[in-house]
């Protein structure tokens, strides 16, 4: 067999048939990749997807292959959503609702994941070093140490699109500060084509963070504040100036609630400012004005008779589901991770709650299909056996088989020992 082998002074060596070769020789198959990566997602370590694997489907493999092969998939998708290689098949002029128009609601929230610290590391390296002393033998030396994180817990930004059905969605994680969460969420509205929809409506925990980068980047004028984080504020005030078993309490913070809901902003305050009115402990005092000020810093975003009079949702609780769906891999006891590692296992089940899986493989595939005819091609050129190209024109490349495109490659590649037409 002959090999053709290219030979730059720049950019060093390269023989196009090894690449093949070893693609498809390769120990792990791009199948059993993903099968793999879908085990993965719903146990509680990679021991027992090993054991899965092995059970149902009869393949053999480490517990520490198997974690260096989902977390490798794992970035490689990550790497594709941030290059937007991988879209949505929905946009946001699909998002129709029973008013007749288009509407799609965005969130975005921060997650606290697990980390290993950097202190946490250098005692594993000291206690695999003393193991090896203590065996007496000579091994290959370690790896260079990665560093660790600088505390236990690190936030995570979570950023999610759906419509009102909530059958369309889209989900994006970063490991990234405030600035790379508005980031993805700018390049999420741009897969979708957020600008199109009639009605953009963004719901929140209010934190001045997510609203900040909504509105930097011009994402939606609508930012409303999740019912639901205003009615907890509004239950810590309760405790403070009720008790934590009061019925008088539990009346109270139900009708502020409703007026908030039904009556708007102005309302509601003027109920708090009566009840100050009437407090004299300075210690309820100080919780009532805890609650004000939360409302007063978010009074823009307390639109609730509004929201609801145009038939909007006033609560982020898919955002907030979403964040639990999307780190349920990496939490747990026992669990700490390298950064990196565990944004890339978050972007696994950011892509399964995405619906985009099935077209992650597909175009993996597609990939793989290409680079073989790339890698034959190139080999048959080297060898001279092309008899004739059609289509194929100076500075055309290769005769891809994209779609659209009709060339015709007649080649006999005897180097490789077969005879194809196509």
């Amino acid at each position: 067999m002959r090999r053709v082998r290219w030979h730059c002074r720049q950019e060093g060596s390269e023989t196009p048939i090894d690449m093949l070769v070893d693609a498809t020789e390769s120990t792990i198959s791009e199948g059993v990749r993903e099968m793999a990566c879908r085990v993965n997602q719903d146990t509680s370590s990679f021991i027992k997807t090993a054991a899965n694997l092995q059970r149902t489907a009869h393949i053999n493999v480490s517990k520490e292959t198997l974690r260096q092969l989902v977390e490798g998939e794992g970035k490689a998708v990550l790497k594709a959503m941030q290059r937007a290689e991988l879209s949505p098949d929905w946009s946001a002029e699909d998002c129709t609702t029973e008013q007749q128009t288009t509407r799609v609601y965005l969130g975005c929230d921060g997650v606290k994941v697990p980390l290993v610290t950097d202190e946490e590391k250098k005692k594993r390296r000291k206690d695999i070093r003393e193991k090896r002393r203590r065996r007496g033998r000579k091994c290959k030396p370690l790896p260079r140490g990665k560093t660790g994180a600088d505390c236990a817990y690190k936030d995570f930004k979570v950023g999610y699109l759906y419509d009102e059905t909530k059958r369309r969605r889209y989900v994006g994680v970063t490991a990234g500060n405030h600035e790379a969460a508005g980031r993805m969420l700018r390049r999420m509205g741009s897969q979708v084509q957020l600008s199109r929809a009639e009605e953009r409506v963004a719901l929140v925990d209010g934190a001045p963070w997510i609203r900040n980068q909504i509105e930097f980047h011009g994402l939606t004028e609508n930012i409303g504040l999740d019912f639901y984080h205003l009615q907890e504020n509004a239950q810590q005030a309760r405790r403070g100036l009720f008790g934590e078993e009061s019925d008088e309490g539990g009346c109270w913070v139900s009708d502020l609630m409703h007026t908030f809901k039904h009556d708007g902003y102005d309302s509601a305050w003027g109920t708090m400012t009566e009840k100050r009115n009437s407090l004299g402990s300075q210690k309820k005092l100080a919780a009532l004005d805890r609650l004000m000020q939360y409302a007063a810093e978010r009074r823009a975003m307390i639109q609730y008779p509004e929201y609801r009079a145009k038939h909007w949702q006033i609560g982020s609780g898919p955002t907030e589901a979403e964040c639990k769906t999307t780190t349920h891999r990496v939490k747990g006891r026992g669990r700490r991770w390298d950064s990196a590692n565990a944004e890339a296992m978050m972007a696994l089940s950011a892509l399964h709650d995405s619906g985009l899986w099935n077209q992650r493989w597909t175009t993996l595939a597609r990939i793989i299909h290409e680079f073989f005819w790339w890698t034959v091609f190139c080999a048959a050129v080297g060898c001279g056996r092309i008899g004739s190209v059609e289509g194929l024109g100076r500075g055309t490349g290769p005769p891809f088989p994209h779609v659209g495109e009709r060339r015709e490659v007649c080649v006999e590649a005897s180097c490789l020992g077969i005879n194809w037409s196509r």
